[in-house]
């Protein structure tokens, strides 16, 4: 009865502000008590998140991520996707999506994208003759499309967590691999419905011209290899993970420092700081979790979960829609940070048992966290673009409906046909 009371303890705290990390590891330490285990095995448990290698590769591609955000890199990869795009009819919109994509899987945070790129491109979408619903819907539902593409911070968290588990072959090289051709499908599915639900209208097209296009490209040619160094390295056989994170860092430090002069030597403190600040929460919570992982583990909760949904739902067919239910869900009231360490341990086993592919889960699993960054009530990306654009809340739900149902249906077409996220893997 003790325990269940400060269980309730703990929660109510939650809810009330206490760092999530402080809860987490207040749950662990009373499971352990409860389960009469000396609480010296919380110890053990977070130096357990020390000794993982790929760690490393975490701060690391936060920081490079960082570096671009501080600089003029968006600017620079607006230009250059304009001048190749810009000619065709709904071009921008396209632009708009790729450009978002690509600067999201490099900075790891979609809000950061919508501050760092929202400014560019609400207003060219604008003054090209997109409708102001539209275009506030486009910029605040492309910010999370890249959370799918390498090297996205959510595809390495649930790397190492799922590693941890020891449930099937997971490595963060299938997750990279996994996540291109569900991205690709997300991003056409958005462009194609752009171009049709702005077809008639009156825009102002941007003609191809070699000149500019030459322009652009030199203007950002020391930043279009970055995906090369990344990708390449990583499949070419020359770097691990970490490697390339370490490779990416100093590259991007090298170039926007040093070579672009875009970041004076007395900011990089401060990009320092604010970059390992995230990092070090995140840190923090997964080693709070992987002990409680351990609680949860022993109490056999997955096994009974499984036991009561498989009273329920007979099949892989019906566990899938109830997954993306609950996980839309989720991303509607959870940072996808937060979702990761504290769901995937417990939601892993159980697919598992469902015969659904580690890999494939994580591809699932992030594709339905994309959608709640713009589903209410507390969808992120909502109150950001607000503050961002300065437009009421209710009006950029209403803005970004239409986008989220497209990416509804992208994501069941990745959740139903695995060979999406498994081709390349």
């Amino acid at each position: 009865m003790t325990a269940y009371l400060l269980a309730a303890v703990l929660i109510c705290l939650a809810l009330l502000g206490t760092p999530l990390f402080a809860v987490i590891l207040g749950l662990a330490m009373l499971g352990f008590v409860v389960g009469g285990i000396d609480l010296t095995v919380v110890a053990a448990e977070i130096y357990r998140i020390a000794d993982t290698p790929l760690l490393v590769a975490l701060p690391l591609f936060t920081f490079a991520g960082y570096l671009l955000g501080s600089s003029r890199a968006p600017q620079r990869l607006v230009n250059l996707t304009q001048a190749l795009l810009g000619w065709m009819s709904g071009g921008l919109a396209v632009v708009a999506f790729v450009t978002c994509a690509l600067f999201t899987a490099f900075t790891g945070a979609s809000g950061v994208t919508i501050v760092a790129l929202g400014a560019l491109l609400y207003p060219a979408l604008r003054q090209t003759g997109y409708a102001e619903s539209f275009s506030l819907g486009l910029v605040t539902s492309s910010g999370s499309l890249g959370l799918l593409l390498p090297p996205s911070l959510p595809l390495i968290l649930y790397g190492i967590i799922a590693q941890q588990m020891g449930v099937g072959a997971v490595t963060i090289k299938a997750l990279f691999l996994a996540g291109i051709l569900p991205a690709f499908l997300m991003i056409v599915l958005l462009s194609v419905w752009s171009l049709w639900t702005t077809r008639g209208r009156s825009m102002s097209l941007v003609p191809f011209s070699a000149a500019k296009a030459f322009r652009a490209i030199r203007a950002a040619a020391w930043e279009l290899p970055l995906p090369f160094v990344v990708l390449g390295g990583i499949y070419g056989g020359v770097l691990a993970v970490s490697e390339a994170a370490a490779v990416t860092a100093m590259y991007v430090l090298v170039v926007e420092v040093f070579i672009y002069r875009e970041i004076r030597f007395r900011s990089l403190v401060g990009i320092m700081r604010e970059s390992m600040v995230m990092v070090g929460g995140i840190i923090l919570i997964l080693a709070a979790a992987l002990a409680l992982t351990n609680v949860v583990i022993d109490a056999e909760v997955p096994t009974r979960i499984f036991n009561l949904i498989q009273a329920y739902v007979s099949n892989k067919f019906m566990f899938l829609i109830c997954l993306n239910l609950f996980l839309l869900v989720l991303g509607a009231l959870l940072d996808i940070f937060s979702a990761i360490i504290i769901m995937v341990p417990i939601i892993l086993p159980v697919a598992a048992s469902y015969g659904i592919d580690p890999v494939h889960l994580g591809i699932i699993f992030l594709a339905n966290m994309q959608i709640g960054y713009i589903t209410p009530p507390v969808g992120m990306n909502l109150f950001i673009a607000s503050y961002r654009f300065d437009k009421p809340v209710d009006t950029l739900y209403r803005a970004a409906f239409p986008f989220m149902l497209v990416l509804f249906a992208a994501v069941l077409v990745i959740t139903y046909w695995p060979w999406l996220s498994l081709a390349f893997v």
